[in-house]
């Protein structure tokens, strides 16, 4: 029996001490440099649990910052100089988060397209759904089909300017890609691309880069069972770039077969060769990281997707994206994934450290900044959602290890409690970016 029971978090909390943890900060730290060797990842956590032992006493208990120390004293010594660097670097930029959260303003600085802001603020100005009251009383007053048709024309309006691009440059276009953090509308926007484009005699075939993940048992795996997948290196990104530059070069190749039923991947399965003309589409999250695409830099366009909204709430703040998409997710992994509202809002960590990471410091990259929201999808989610936040609120508040679920449920059901209501989901087109998440989406 271990003798270290609990461990002392930043904020003063006291969690249980778990092995289980320190390997996979160490498994994570090495998938982060090309390593998936958890066994060896066991053998090093249970090095520093013996070291922790040795130093601390019965009923004395380590600080977090302790036992990262630790971790890092045993990867080198051990010879992981990759690993401990990984390991060292994601510590100082969560450290640099930290600080950041604690500064007088808590909104993000770093990465924002603020040109595009203030045109959708404008527009939201223009239309009165600036402020959560304004929308409110176009709800409340029978308005919600009006601002829908204009919202969804405004999203119609920016894709048309990608369309033009693309058609004008269709012959050196060899790769579209559209990218985007988790629910930002990839997959929607992905189809209208290839069907309007398609209308005007441009062909299309996609590269589904769900085929190149690696197997769930190589992916890190935290005490709750819960698998860490949020991460440009679950997929196989070499491969990937090395598929991309066959294709481009005119030559076949076999494409990997991913079977989500057990979680597996087979190599080699299904042939693919581009025709003459043919562009290549991808609908990824980390379709701008930069090892992605690697070595192909002029015959392609670039989208950035996310929903950036600009409305205040009752408090004077924004609604932020994150929570939207968040909202996004849950109702789409219920209805696509058999994944429970409480599982995606537990999971949702994950997402959010990736896509700070590896998903928008990227967006500036971008040919294109798409804006996916729509001022009257929260009025539908208000509707769908609202009941379990305070469950979960009530949940996870005195839980230390749920600290970010509580968090994030304490604020999206303050932000839901002020929303009006609807059940009006008959009056969302069916190809609304929309349907991607409440359901019956249809591209014609």
């Amino acid at each position: 029996m271990a003798k270290i029971k609990y461990v002392i978090k930043r904020n003063g909390a006291t969690v249980p001490f778990t092995k289980e943890r320190i390997t996979n900060a160490i498994f994570r730290a090495a998938v982060s440099v090309g390593g998936r060797d958890r066994i060896m990842a066991e053998t090093l956590a249970e090095q520093v649990t013996t070291l922790l032992e040795k130093q601390y006493k019965k009923n004395q208990y380590p600080g977090v910052e302790e036992v990262q120390d630790m971790v890092e004293k045993v990867l080198i010594e051990n010879g992981h100089a990759k690993v401990a660097k990984a390991y060292i670097l994601y510590r100082e930029e969560r450290n640099r988060r930290r600080q950041k959260e604690k500064s007088a303003t808590d909104q993000r600085t770093e990465y924002i397209p603020w040109a595009k802001m203030w045109s959708v603020l404008d527009w939201a100005v223009e239309h009165e759904v600036n402020t959560v009251d304004k929308l409110n009383r176009i709800v409340e007053t029978g308005r919600l089909a009006g601002l829908i048709e204009v919202s969804e024309v405004a999203y119609a309006q920016e894709l048309r300017a990608v369309y033009e691009s693309i058609s004008d440059r269709k012959d050196e276009v060899k790769l579209v890609i559209v990218a985007g953090p988790s629910s930002s509308g990839k997959t929607t926007t992905t189809n209208k691309i290839a069907h309007a484009l398609g209308k005007q005699g441009l062909r299309f075939v996609e590269l589904n880069l769900d085929n190149y993940y690696f197997d769930l048992e190589l992916h890190p795996i935290d005490e709750f069972g819960d698998y860490d997948f949020e991460t440009p290196q679950a997929l196989d990104i070499d491969l990937i770039n090395q598929h991309l530059h066959t294709l481009l070069s005119g030559e076949k190749v076999l494409l990997p077969y991913y079977d989500f039923k057990i979680s597996k991947r087979y190599l080699d399965r299904t042939p693919m060769q581009l025709e003459p003309g043919q562009i290549i589409l991808i609908d990824s999250l980390y379709g701008l990281y930069p090892p992605l695409t690697d070595g192909i830099e002029d015959a392609k366009v670039k989208l950035y997707l996310e929903p950036l909204l600009q409305m205040k709430m009752k408090d004077g703040k924004y609604v932020r994206w994150t929570d939207i998409r968040l909202m996004r997710r849950m109702l789409r992994d219920t209805a696509q994934r058999a994944y429970g509202f409480e599982q995606t809002l537990t999971h949702w960590h994950y997402v959010r450290s990736s896509e700070m990471r590896n998903i928008i410091p990227y967006s500036e990259t971008a040919d294109f900044i798409i804006n996916t929201s729509m001022p009257y999808e929260l009025p539908l989610y208000q509707h769908k959602l609202s009941g379990h936040f305070s469950e979960w609120v009530d949940r996870y508040r005195d839980d230390p290890l749920r600290q970010d679920a509580f968090t994030r449920a304490e604020r999206i059901h303050a932000l839901l409690q002020t929303i009006t209501p609807s059940s009006e989901d008959a009056l969302v087109p069916h190809d609304s970016v929309i349907r991607e998440f409440i359901g019956g989406l249809v591209i014609d």
